[in-house]
């Protein structure tokens, strides 16, 4: 999957991209199992694991994305600050 960048247009803010959006939507999945969600994400997204965790954090801190999802985000912003795993 490719990372594509999208910046503000005169019509309206960006957009999420394909990626950003299949990461917030695994992030507003549970997993039962230990090791589920890591299946999940490379089979799904198809990129590495580390990768995912990557991209998540700079995802954490964009206002296009607190925009679509603020209670998710505020979540994953608190769980990421704990230092939580």
């Amino acid at each position: 999957m490719v990372v594509t960048a999208q910046s503000s247009s005169p019509e309206g803010p960006a957009a999420l991209n394909s990626l950003e959006s299949a990461i917030l939507d695994m992030e507003s999945r549970r997993f039962k199992y230990q090791g589920a969600k890591e299946r999940a994400i490379r089979s799904q997204i198809q990129i590495p694991v580390t990768t995912y965790y990557q991209h998540l954090n700079v995802l954490i801190d964009n206002p296009v994305a607190w925009a679509a999802q603020p209670a998710l985000m505020r979540r994953l912003r608190d769980h990421r600050d704990a230092g939580l795993d």
